[in-house]
């Protein structure tokens, strides 16, 4: 069913408008997806009725065998004899009694006193009546077609459409006199009606479809007389009309039938369609209707038919949007404008009417299709009337506004106790309009604004009302608008920031959608399985439209250099306002979207990279802070929510900021160093390591949001921080030759090996703490690894002193071909080496650590094997005596200082 709708809506909504294809398919897809839903409860229905049923059948048979079976006994009871009491064996109870409720013996039955001592009761299931099979849910129309006598009212459909075929045909080819045409149909008509009348009583289903096609077939010929032949002048045409309204509504209400009401009005607004010849008055093709919709009116006074109010909205305004479509223009508003306003208040006052009477009978009495549909085409009209009219469409919803808001104003005092919903969603609609009224009065974005805020309301009702199609049609609304909005951003755009029509008809397509949402969510309860997820899907759609129009706002009326900055800043903000939201009206979903900082925060970072030399520049030195207190305080406001979601916020939130900073703060020592060269690569060590210092501390730790949320900020937060150290501290020492101008370089009194002496005892204090407070190592349950991590860092800073004062002091360059080819360098490498391997294990010795004493073994033999295979061949003269020299002293030390430690034993 979804896809026949999709192809039908599709196809409509293309001849409407070549733009309009995918609304329609849209449209056409979801109303056949409800008749498909209501198909498959109805089936379902049936076959649990029939289940029922076919239970309660076989607890008739049952009965019916019980039944059988006491006869049987009574029979052969009452044809035994009574025994003597002497000799009468002892009587055997029986081995169940069974109960049965019977009515009272006649005066006919003359049983002996014996048998009903040895009648024993009869235990039979309780005899309920059986309720008629419940007959499945059908759509009205399908009901309509399907229910009653269908053959015949299929034929009269199919009579009506041949005859209009016939006048249409005989117009056009002239055989038959006028007189003999129209009189043969008229008298058809009038013969349908009176054995229709006649049989009204005796074959109702029979007649009440001839009495409606009779009625149709008799519009059918006046309107033919009048347009078609010009046989009647127009005003005993009208007043036949009249009489034939009247006639057929006092049928209707007469015999009850809303079937005759709803094939005597479809006939009536058929028949203008079906003899058209293109030509004609559409002031005559309104009026015509307008005396229809009396008849509608009418009916509505008597009964509350909801079904022919539907019948006669849609053919009045689908009708009159295809003529308009066609041939209107602007010389036709004065005689069409009328009519307009006519129609929409007769169908203002048909739900009145209705609720008046459902309130009566405590009925669900707020038509929801017509009491928000009517307001939403007759506007959709109006903008297409008053298009060429400045400022008309505002016009037009001031007035509606002021319309809607009167009526409400007269219910609350009339009836306020009995319609209260009514006057509601009137005052819902008037403060729509209301609203539209200022976007309006700068361009025409109607549409999309409009059935944002309808939808809206009909969600609303729909809640209410516990309908399902309302909420539907109020769902579906609310994209559709979205898609209206954007054919229409061709537009041109008020010279205004804000106070324009774009960004106030997106900020009510914003409203419309997070209205929906956060109602559909409050109400979760009264939702089927299918719609609760729209209440999530419906707050991203509003969340799209609102950072949408914003950002379009910035990007419009900012200057270039700031619309990054601001853009930025708008998103936090929206984003910090929603957990504002969230918490002032108790709407747990609206705070999804303020847990988007932390994620925007980073994604920001890498956007500012790409664009601007550093984060300060343009508006970003108040930017970013602002994000991050915003940050902070969308953080502090939801805690209670999820736990596992906030520490990470947290953790990301400390890794950004530490990013921005180190960026900010190297580029300023950047433009502030003559020389520049190693003083900017300090500033990325020394912001990460006074923020991994910061979380370390013991004072902000009693303080918020370290005192909550420790484990965040020493685990989740410390670890990128820590590792992005490590990196650079390696980095730095292979790649940088740490030049300090205008300094003089000093080995370890040079800015970069401050640098590095501040990396190490950072980490190391961090892990000191971390190890006091209990937590896990970074690899592992023991600290081997994170002691050996420091140990490589300490090592390769070692060797990275060494070459870079080479560089300085010997004029060796600082590259891996040049430092391999020096002879000095190799030299140096290989006591450096060795007296690190001495301090290794000479430490080790006395603390008796046989693993430290390994490493130190293993990196002496790396230089003997430097010495044989690398210095002995590629070093000559006094390098290559003091490499083996040294080396071999220093080797004798070791052997002297730190034996290797014996293995611990089993206790130890």
């Amino acid at each position: 069913m979804w896809v026949v709708g999709l192809i039908v809506g599709a196809v409509l909504g293309a001849v409407i408008d070549r733009d309009l294809w995918l609304l329609g398919a849209v449209a056409g897809a979801v109303i056949g997806l409800l008749i498909s839903k209501r198909i498959d409860a109805s089936s379902a229905q049936a076959r649990l009725s029939e289940r029922e049923l076919g239970e309660r059948l076989e607890r008739l048979e049952r009965l019916a065998d019980d039944m059988v079976e006491l006869k049987r006994r009574l029979a052969a009871l009452e044809t035994a004899q009574p025994l003597a009491p002497d000799v009468s064996p002892p009587m055997q109870a029986p081995p169940a009694q069974v109960e049965l409720d019977l009515p009272p013996p006649t005066a006919s039955v003359n049983a002996p006193p014996v048998v009903e001592s040895f009648v024993q009761p009869v235990d039979l299931p309780p005899t309920t009546p059986v309720p008629p099979l419940a007959r499945p849910t059908l759509h009205p129309a399908l009901q309509w077609l399907l229910g009653g006598n269908t053959v015949v009212r299929v034929g009269i459909v199919i009579l009506f459409f041949g005859i209009a075929f016939l006048l249409k045909y005989t117009y056009e080819h002239a055989y038959v006199p006028l007189s003999l045409r129209l009189t043969g149909v008229a008298v058809g008509a009038l013969a349908l009606l009176v054995v229709g009348w006649r049989l009204r009583r005796r074959r109702p289903d029979y007649a009440l479809p001839l009495q409606g096609g009779g009625v149709g077939l008799l519009y059918l010929t006046i309107f033919a007389a009048f347009r078609l032949y010009r046989l009647l002048p127009a005003t005993p045409a009208f007043a036949l009309m009249v009489v034939i309204v009247g006639f057929s509504a006092a049928l209707a209400v007469l015999q009850d039938s809303l079937a005759l009401a709803a094939f005597g009005v479809a006939g009536g607004f058929l028949a203008p369609l079906l003899t058209s010849t293109g030509q004609g008055s559409h002031v005559m093709l309104f009026s015509y209707y307008l005396l229809l919709n009396l008849g509608v009116f009418g009916i509505a006074w008597f009964k509350s038919w909801r079904v022919l109010n539907l019948i006669g909205f849609l053919f009045t305004f689908v009708i009159g949007a295809i003529w308009g479509w066609k041939f209107y223009g602007p010389p036709y508003f004065a005689s069409t404008e009328p009519f307009l306003i006519a129609f929409f208040l007769l169908y203002v006052a048909i739900p009145c009417l209705f609720a008046r009477r459902q309130a009566l009978e405590l009925k669900k009495y707020v038509d929801g299709t017509l009491v928000f549909g009517v307001p939403l085409a007759a506007f959709g009209l109006q903008c297409g009337l008053v298009k060429e009219i400045e400022y008309g469409a505002a016009w037009s919803a001031l007035a509606l506004a002021g319309f809607y808001i009167t009526i409400t104003w007269l219910l609350w005092r009339g009836a306020a106790s009995r319609l209260r919903l009514l006057a509601e969603s009137f005052l819902v609609l008037g403060i729509g309009f209301a609203t539209l009224t200022l976007p309006l009065a700068f361009d025409g974005r109607v549409t999309a604004a409009a059935w944002a805020v309808e939808g809206a309301a009909i969600v609303w009702v729909g809640v209410r009302q516990q309908r399902l199609f309302a909420r539907s049609v109020g769902i579906a609304l609310q994209f559709m608008a979205g898609y209206a909005f954007l054919l229409a951003t061709n537009k041109g755009a008020s010279a205004l920031p804000i106070l324009n029509s774009g960004f106030i008809s997106g900020a009510m397509l914003t409203f419309g959608a997070l209205f929906c949402s956060a109602y559909l969510a409050r109400h979760a309860d009264k939702l089927t399985e299918w719609e609760s997820p729209f209440a999530a899907i419906l707050l991203g759609w509003g969340v799209l439209w609102w950072s949408g129009i914003g950002l379009h706002e910035i990007d419009r009326y900012v200057a270039a250099d700031y619309r990054s900055h601001l853009g930025q800043l708008f998103l936090v903000a929206s984003a910090a306002l929603f957990g504002v939201v969230s918490r002032a009206l108790a709407w747990p979903l609206a705070r999804w979207p303020a847990y988007a900082i932390a994620p925007l925060g980073a994604v920001f970072v890498l956007i500012d990279f790409d664009r601007i030399p550093h984060p300060a520049q343009d508006l970003g030195f108040a930017t970013w802070p602002a994000i991050f207190l915003l940050h902070l305080w969308t953080l502090r406001r939801s805690q209670g929510g999820e736990a596992r979601l906030h520490a990470i916020w947290h953790a990301l939130g400390v890794c950004w900021l530490a990013l921005v900073a180190a960026w900010e703060l190297a580029w300023q020592i950047d433009q502030a160093v003559d020389g520049r060269h190693v003083w900017p690569a300090i500033a990325w060590a020394i912001v990460p390591c006074a923020m991994l210092a910061a979380v370390s501390s013991a004072a902000l730790r009693r303080r918020w949001p370290l005192a909550d949320w420790r484990d965040s900020y020493l685990d989740f937060g410390a670890y990128p921080l820590a590792g992005f150290l490590c990196l650079w501290s390696l980095a730095t020492n292979l790649a940088g030759s740490g030049n300090p101008a205008p300094l003089p370089y000093l080995p370890l009194l040079n800015p970069l090996d401050l640098a590095q002496g501040l990396v190490v005892a950072t980490l190391l204090n961090w892990h000191f703490l971390r190890r006091r407070l209990g937590y896990n190592f970074i690899c592992g349950a023991t600290s081997t690894p994170t002691y050996t991590l420091i140990g490589v860092m300490l090592f390769v800073w070692a060797n990275g002193i060494v070459l870079r004062t080479l560089h300085h002091w010997a004029g060796v360059p600082f590259d891996l071909a040049s430092m391999a080819r020096s002879v000095l360098v190799q030299a140096a490498l290989s006591l450096l080496w060795t007296t690190l391997a001495l301090l290794l294990m000479a430490t080790a010795a006395r603390r008796a650590w046989r693993t430290l004493w390994m490493v130190g073994a293993g990196l002496m033999a790396v230089v003997v094997a430097k010495l044989f295979l690398i210095d002995l061949s590629n070093i000559d003269g006094i390098e290559r005596i003091v490499s083996f020299i040294g080396v071999g002293v220093l080797m004798l030390v070791v052997g002297y200082v730190a034996p290797l430690p014996p293995k611990l034993g089993d206790a130890a």
